[in-house]
């Protein structure tokens, strides 16, 4: 193992158990260049929020900060990255698999916005701000597991639209305690709801239906997804199956409680992951044939950028 992966691996552990349970299932060489995207982009988002690994209070980057790390990312894609780990990491990755500079340019323009103290206005706002800070790594995530077709990029973009919207609504009320609000001002208005309501306890039952909301509208897109990891390679198909899945089931949560549940940050337990991985490979095989050739809705949300992707 050598010096990069073996401080991806620490970053990975220390960042996210679940994503690093998941990366188990990837072939060797594939889930160290996984594990370097994934050291980069929790980089990127502990920079912009102040934090170490996702943890400790928030504290917003300055601008001055998120330029810096926009010239250095786009450094590391050009072969100079400096000696900073995490943009060691992205050379490494984008020198193997030609990743595109223009969704390294829509990944860094998501947190410019969380400096900035943005706001969505629309829904549309609110999945391209979905597709920056999410849509855009899962793109290059599938470039790293060989995808080049458009249609499929486009589905590992909807999956991470999927993932953010599930993030969005588990952390409503700690975002809100941030002072960060991702809730389009036309949900909230229609629900008669202002931002200062979102983190109060006595506010819960008019909140929760627009938690219900984002969980609601991230079920096309991954449904999208679980056809699209149907192309991927095997094992990798199964790891971001079981990611999916186990996903998916803390939206599932939401939207079956009360809303009360918003105070506390959902979650899934270790057996439900377990039985999820477990589970991840028959769900992929058994769907292969049937579904592979399904066409994407052409409903669903696209990205500007996406004749770039290629």
């Amino acid at each position: 193992m050598d010096a990069l992966q073996q401080q991806a691996e620490q970053a990975i552990a220390e960042g996210s158990k679940s994503f690093a349970a998941a990366t188990r299932l990837f072939r060797p060489d594939m889930r160290r260049d996984v594990m370097l995207l994934y050291s980069w982009c929790r980089h990127c988002d502990d920079v912009t929020d102040g934090q170490d690994k996702g943890r400790g209070q928030h504290a917003a980057a300055s601008s001055a900060v998120i330029k810096q790390l926009k010239t250095d990312s786009l450094d590391a894609h050009a072969g100079t990255p400096g000696d900073l780990f995490p943009f060691q990491a992205l050379a490494s990755v984008c020198q193997r698999h030609a990743l595109p500079e223009a969704v390294i340019r829509d990944h860094i323009q998501g947190f410019e916005r969380d400096a900035n103290g943005w706001r969505p206005e629309t829904e549309h706002d609110l999945l391209e701000y979905c597709y920056f800070v999410a849509g855009a790594v899962g793109i290059l995530m599938a470039r790293i597991m060989g995808v080049r077709d458009p249609n499929i990029l486009l589905r590992a973009c909807d999956l991470g639209l999927a993932f953010q919207l599930t993030n969005i609504a588990r952390d409503v009320v700690e975002d809100a305690r941030a002072d960060r609000c991702y809730i389009p001002a036309e949900w909230l208005q229609g629900q008669g709801v202002i931002e200062r309501d979102l983190a109060r306890a006595d506010a819960s039952a008019k909140v929760y239906p627009l938690v219900c909301r984002l969980v609601t509208l991230a079920e096309p897109y991954y449904a999208s997804a679980n056809i699209g990891i149907r192309a991927l390679p095997g094992r990798a198909a199964w790891a971001i199956a079981t990611a999916r899945s186990v996903y998916r089931d803390i939206g599932i949560q939401l939207l079956n409680s009360h809303p009360e549940v918003i105070q506390q940050r959902s979650y899934t337990s270790k057996s439900r992951k377990v039985w999820r991985m477990i589970t991840g490979g028959s769900q992929v095989l058994g769907g292969r044939i049937l579904e592979h050739s399904l066409s994407r809705n052409a409903d669903l949300w696209t990205p500007r950028s996406a004749s770039e992707w290629a």
